[in-house]
């Protein structure tokens, strides 16, 4: 029987009326969770996100319809206050739904005019810094439908499309075509807080880093992605706006020099540029899920630095760190996660992981004078499937996440060509186990991207 899979990747519980399927029972799934229902076969329903009681965002479609295909798609037609994506799990080529709707809506508020507000103050709900939480239903107000198409908001409903003998919007009445046969779904829910601050951006990506503790050598990861205590992925907030702050040491020597410089500053992460170009890096630290498990940060980076090319630096952190550090604040893009102070042994514990993207090359590699290094150095992206790519917020063509988040759900053709070119033993590719703990007993670790 097929089934209808629920991603919630932001920091609250998400309430949704189910129609047509569950008993016509709502569901909540939790932060950073998921929930599953049956889709049976030929059934049709529609999923709505609700927000203070109001109905917004919706998925709507259809099992095995005409010709043996799934149709389905995303409106806002009764309204929203979220980002809502549907696709056939594993095919994101059927993806409809704009991943960063509210954004899109808060960007081109905050450049409307005074007589434009006016005119929508009624049907435009804000919050106390005057941005837009949620807007009333496009098809009961034209004036709200018209301004909402200026807005750059895609791929789903705003009106009612072709109905009735009505013409409907052309954008509109593209959202009807046929998927790829009947498969499960894979629903994903955002809302406007998973940005950055630059509108219409992902601030980062959505995984989940469950800390366990590090066993030697050994590494668990999460059913749900990711991993940091030892390994173990994450996914969520944790705040300290000190970019680039923390002692740092400058080389533009040799690697090795500043590992044994480094050797009396205490935790952190030896950062190397291995690139011909600058490049900023930003320090995710994990959050607590609503399970109280450790769980991946989008939104709020603990520390950056920025390096020039074949440069290092040595970045304090925190012992008490467990999370990641990337390329830039956007995904998909490659991980390197680690915790400083494991609980069972003290040390530093890491690791390279391709979940939720990859932009490049990377390693990460002891400093206690063990040598062991994980992660690779190859540039992947040459000769990679044009199906395992997807465009970045920033334009840049990359590897897809194998395990999903809010921009979509897994990507299964950069699933088997990261298995054949990498290997899970180098990198977390689809979680589970089999991926080398790299360990440092001095609570240091090297991390060099390419």
């Amino acid at each position: 029987m097929p089934n209808i899979t629920i991603s919630n990747t932001t920091g609250h519980p998400q309430e949704f009326e189910v129609h047509g399927w569950n008993n016509n029972k709502n569901i909540t799934v939790g932060a950073h969770g998921k929930q599953t229902i049956p889709g049976p076969d030929k059934s049709s329903g529609a999923i709505i996100a609700l927000h203070n009681g109001h109905e917004g965002e919706q998925a709507e479609g259809t099992f095995n319809g005409f010709g043996g295909n799934d149709f389905f798609d995303i409106s806002m037609i009764v309204g929203a206050g979220g980002n809502l994506t549907i696709e056939q799990q594993g095919d994101p080529k059927t993806r409809k739904g704009d991943p960063q709707l509210m954004q899109k809506i808060r960007a081109a508020w905050q450049k409307a005019d005074g007589k434009t507000k006016g005119s929508l103050k009624n049907f435009v709900h804000l919050d106390g810094s005057g941005l837009p939480v949620r807007v009333d239903a496009p098809k009961d107000h034209p004036e709200l439908e018209k301004w909402l198409r200026t807005t750059g908001v895609s791929g789903l409903y705003i009106g009612v499309g072709s109905w009735a003998g009505n013409p409907g919007n052309p954008d509109d009445n593209k959202q009807s075509s046929a998927a790829h046969g009947t498969k499960p779904w894979f629903i994903t829910y955002s809302d406007a807080s998973g940005s950055s601050g630059d509108h219409g951006k992902p601030s980062a990506e959505s995984s989940k880093l469950v800390a366990e503790d590090s066993s030697a050598g050994a590494h668990h990861h999460s059913t749900n992605h990711h991993h940091s205590e030892g390994h173990n992925h994450s996914t969520d907030h944790h705040h300290s706006s000190q970019s680039g702050s923390g002692h740092m040491l400058t080389a533009q020597t040799h690697p090795e020099d500043l590992r044994n410089t480094a050797q009396d500053q205490g935790p952190g992460i030896v950062l190397g540029n291995k690139s011909n170009k600058e490049q900023a890096y930003y320090f995710y630290n994990n959050v607590k899920g609503s399970d109280g498990k450790d769980a991946a940060n989008f939104d709020h980076p603990l520390k950056s630095t920025t390096l020039k090319a074949h440069s290092s630096s040595f970045v304090s952190l925190p012992a008490s760190f467990k999370g990641r550090v990337q390329r830039g604040k956007l995904i998909p893009a490659t991980w390197a996660e680690f915790q400083l102070d494991a609980s069972n042994d003290h040390g530093a514990h890491g690791d390279i992981s391709l979940e939720q993207g990859c932009d490049g090359a990377a390693t990460i590699s002891s400093t206690d004078g063990s040598h062991r290094t994980g992660g690779f150095t190859e540039d992947i992206l040459k000769g990679a499937p044009a199906a395992a790519f997807q465009t970045r917020a920033d334009g840049a063509r990359v590897l897809a996440s194998t395990m999903g988040n809010w921009l979509g759900g897994p990507n299964q053709a950069a699933i088997d060509y990261e298995r054949k070119v990498v290997g899970q033993k180098k990198a977390y590719i689809t979680g589970g186990t089999g991926t080398d703990d790299i360990a440092s007993k001095n609570q240091r670790l090297a991390v060099d991207f390419y």
